[in-house]
C-alpha cells in the first residue's frame, strides 16, 4: 500500500508521526495521545474507541437473554396482546408456540395495529413475520451491515445446538457505539414518570422515591435507598431481570429494562382495590 497516498494513512502519519498502526492497540495510543494533545475531545475519543471495541465484539456479547426476552404466544388474544404490548412498550415481539424454544415469527406493532380494524378476525400466527436467526458468535459489525441491508431490526439467537439463547436487535448494536438511545418511554430529566394510560406508567429507575410518592401517594421510607430502583432491587434482593414483578403498596412494578450492571426503567401498573367484606350490622 502506497502510504503517502492514502488519506488515513497521512491521518496517522501526522497524528503519531509514524506509518499506519499494527493493530488496535496502537491506534488506540494514537487516539489518547490526540486527546491529550486536543486534537479531539473526550465525547469523540469515547466514540472512536467504542467503534474500535465494537469491530471485536459478538453477538453473544450484547444478545438479551432468553429469561429476559418479552414474548407472545401464538394463541394469545387480542387483548392479551394489546395489553402486554402497551405494559412492555416494545414495538416488537417474539411470538412463540408452545415455548421459546419455538419462535415462529415476529411481531411488528404496526401490525397489531392493522389487524385492530377487523378483531372478530384476529389470529396473531397469521400477522407475524418471519423470524431471522443468528448465531451468537456472530460478529457484531457483519450483524450490523445485515440488519442495514435486509432492513431488519430484530434477530434471534441460536447456540451451537440450534437452542434459543436469546435476541439481538439494531438498537442493541447502536447503543454500543453511541450510549444508550432514549425514546419517547425513555423519560428525559424533569419527567421520570410518563404516563401510558391512566393506570400504567413508565418510571426511570433513578427517579427518587420522594418523587414517586409525591406523585402516587404512597408513602415509601428512604432509609435504605433513596431511588424506585434502588426500592426493587431491595425488595427483590438481587438485580432483575426484564419481566420481573414486585408488588409495593397497590402499584405493581415490572422491570421493562436492565441490564447485567444496573436497572434502567420500571413498568408501574395500579392495581385494583379489593373490595371490603360486607359487614354485619346490628
Amino acid at each position: 500500500m502506497d502510504t503517502q497516498s492514502n488519506p488515513l494513512s497521512r491521518l496517522f502519519n501526522r497524528l503519531s508521526g509514524s506509518s499506519v498502526p499494527d493493530n488496535i492497540n496502537q491506534l488506540n495510543d494514537i487516539l489518547r495521545q490526540s486527546h491529550a494533545q486536543n486534537l479531539i475531545d473526550s465525547e469523540t475519543l469515547s466514540r472512536l474507541e467504542k467503534i474500535l471495541k465494537f469491530n471485536e465484539m459478538h453477538v453473544r456479547d450484547v444478545m438479551i437473554s432468553r429469561a429476559q426476552m418479552d414474548v407472545m404466544k401464538s394463541t394469545d388474544s387480542m387483548e392479551r396482546v394489546i395489553a402486554y404490548a402497551v405494559d412492555t412498550a416494545h414495538s416488537r415481539f417474539p411470538v412463540i408456540a408452545d415455548d421459546k424454544d419455538h419462535v415462529i415469527g415476529i411481531l411488528h406493532a404496526k401490525d397489531l395495529l392493522k389487524s385492530m380494524l377487523n378483531p372478530e378476525q384476529f389470529k396473531l400466527e397469521n400477522i407475524v413475520r418471519p423470524a431471522v436467526f443468528v448465531p451468537e458468535g456472530k460478529p457484531l459489525n457483519i450483524l450490523l451491515k445485515e440488519f442495514q441491508e435486509q432492513h431488519n431490526h430484530m434477530a434471534i439467537v441460536v447456540d451451537e445446538y440450534g437452542g434459543i439463547s436469546g435476541l439481538v436487535t439494531f438498537e442493541d448494536l447502536i447503543e454500543e457505539i453511541v450510549g444508550k438511545i432514549e425514546d419517547e418511554f425513555d423519560a428525559t430529566d424533569g419527567g421520570e414518570i410518563v404516563a401510558v394510560s391512566a393506570e400504567r406508567w413508565h418510571i426511570k429507575a433513578k427517579t427518587e422515591i420522594d418523587a414517586i410518592n409525591q406523585h402516587f401517594g404512597t408513602d415509601f421510607s428512604t432509609e435504605e435507598v433513596d431511588t424506585i430502583g434502588g426500592l426493587v432491587i431491595h425488595e427483590l434482593g438481587h438485580l432483575p431481570v426484564r419481566g420481573e414483578k414486585v408488588v409495593l403498596g397497590d402499584l405493581q412494578f415490572t422491570v421493562a429494562r436492565a441490564d447485567n450492571r444496573r436497572l434502567h426503567t420500571l413498568m408501574a401498573t395500579r392495581l385494583k382495590e379489593s373490595k371490603p367484606k360486607d359487614e354485619t350490622s346490628e
